[in-house]
């Protein structure tokens, strides 16, 4: 690969193809020992968890459209749907545990190559892996925050009671989908009981950022912040397809700061990586963590 200069005097691989062997992870370790980085991680790092992403590895969408803001709140039949279908793929979410892909990242932040973590992801599992500071930029599933009074509450203790409600409604093999939804046929969804907020009776959400609704702007200000002061940005498992995530790499690639994106499959960014790899997560970042003794 052919290298270029980055502001600070060092050279990484430029973009033109995406890096698959061991002198591509040397690239990026060369770049994380500047130490400073910021991640952003998007589905691809989960999937090694057994959370599906929305894309796969050829960056074509997979079958079937998640959920509008404006569907949940424009109907109690689309809500029905919602809650039924996350119901039935919750265990799932709460089940998954940390793969390589998370532990090293918090090898690396607490090593110092990486400052701060920004997560597209809902599940919680940079937060399992001890990466407690990581930005939830799309909200986390474990929560749950009412519309009328806003007061939030958690997810487990929902789970209790749609148990309660839908009783022997969980079944074993549903086909599990991104985010912890779940295919389901209609005729089950139709007898799904939803659970009001305890409180005011109102209608409950998932505190996480559905499509068509907007990325709070203090979050959105914190991260951008963050990228600001960041030696590099990384990215890790996301296609960028969407601006939420697209936006910060724009950012890093005005003010100039080195841009590496490990996926697999294509991204939106990829002209503006100065490194980019098509490698599993998982293994990728161990090796990386390693070679850079971060223990």
């Amino acid at each position: 690969m052919e290298a270029f200069e980055h502001p600070g005097g060092q050279d990484v691989p430029a973009a033109g193809g995406a890096g698959a062997g061991p002198e591509a992870l040397e690239a990026l370790a060369r770049l994380l020992d500047r130490r400073g980085a910021v991640v952003l991680s998007g589905a691809g790092l989960s999937t090694e968890s057994g959370i599906p992403d929305y894309r796969g590895a050829t960056g074509r969408s997979r079958s079937g459209t998640p959920m509008t803001y404006q569907e949940f709140t424009g109907g109690a039949e689309a809500r029905r749907r919602y809650w039924a279908r996350s119901h039935t793929g919750w265990p799932a979410i709460v089940g998954a545990r940390p793969n390589a892909g998370h532990l090293a990242v918090e090898r690396l932040r607490r090593s110092g190559h990486v400052t701060a973590v920004i997560t597209q992801n809902v599940d919680g599992l940079h937060h399992a892996a001890g990466t407690r500071e990581a930005v939830e930029l799309h909200g986390g599933l474990r929560r749950v925050v009412c519309l009328g009074c806003r007061r939030t509450s958690s997810r487990a203790e929902l789970d209790l009671r749609l148990d309660e409600l839908n009783r022997g409604f969980r079944r074993p093999g549903a086909e599990l989908r991104p985010d912890g939804d779940a295919r389901l046929p209609q005729r089950l969804v139709d007898g799904f009981r939803v659970a009001a907020c305890t409180d005011c009776g109102g209608v409950l959400k998932p505190d996480v950022v559905f499509f068509g609704e907007n990325v709070p702007v203090p979050r959105v200000e914190h991260c951008y912040e963050l990228v600001d002061g960041a030696s590099a940005l990384v990215v890790l498992g996301s296609s960028l397809t969407v601006l939420s995530g697209l936006r910060f790499v724009r950012r890093a690639a005005r003010a100039r700061l080195p841009v590496a994106i490990v996926n697999q499959g294509p991204t939106r960014a990829d002209e503006l990586a100065g490194l980019r790899l098509d490698l599993p997560l998982g293994p990728a970042m161990a090796e990386v963590a390693r070679l850079l003794g971060a223990p």
